[in-house]
């Protein structure tokens, strides 16, 4: 007994480590401007959210985590992705990138149905917020300018924290998920400090929804 404990305490620590990780990659993803570099770093911090949850199912069980893990899989792929499409920034990789992105949309738009039908009645008009806000968010990872991915992420971080933490009081459930709630917490005060940092220098150009 003492063995098997032991070994769920690992894999529960390093999944904490993991969301730290992963906490520091989200927060730095929205201080930087430059879509290249902003899908690259999301796209790493990604790839720790998915070892994250991982490392949860290796300590509690993996049937209720592969639903996240295939979440976190889709947003490492869609980030790394369009962080290859903006790198090149080619006429041929911006038509790829139109491509792709529609056929993310059309994976997210799946998933989502999935998940709205699936939830308690009772509650399913916030899980259908949740997939307005994930749709949106992806959509605004990809338009120019630095507003809309902003603007998204946030609606989106507010919306899972009404999706995965209070739903789960209505239908019995007190598990509260404190990691995610932090990664989400940071997106909005990366958010929140990004517009502060930029307010507060005078040298810098106005920000723009789109470029010229």
């Amino acid at each position: 007994m003492e063995g098997i404990f032991g070994n769920l305490n690992t894999w529960f620590v390093l999944a904490q480590v993991l969301g730290v990780i992963t906490i520091i990659f989200e927060f730095a993803s929205y201080q930087i401007k430059d879509k290249t570099k902003y899908f690259r770093t999301t796209g790493i911090g990604s790839f720790f959210w998915m070892t994250m949850f991982f490392s949860i199912g290796m300590a509690t069980g993996m049937a209720t985590q592969i639903s996240l893990m295939v979440a976190a899989s889709y947003s490492t792929i869609r980030n790394l992705v369009f962080w290859r499409i903006f790198q090149k920034n080619t006429p041929k990789s911006k038509e790829l990138g139109l491509n792709f992105l529609l056929v993310m949309i059309g994976v997210a738009l799946i998933a989502g149905t999935l998940a709205v039908i699936n939830s308690p009645p009772e509650v399913r008009w916030l899980h259908i917020l949740g997939m307005i806000a994930a749709l949106s968010f992806v959509i605004g990872q990809y338009l120019p300018g630095v507003h809309y991915v902003r603007i998204t992420v946030t609606l989106y971080a507010i919306a899972v924290f009404f999706t995965q933490t209070p739903i789960n009081i209505l239908y019995g459930d007190f598990r509260w998920n404190i990691m995610g709630m932090a990664i989400e917490t940071a997106k909005i005060v990366s958010v929140i400090v990004f517009y502060i940092r930029y307010s507060k220098n005078p040298k810098q150009s106005s920000l723009q929804f789109a470029k010229p």
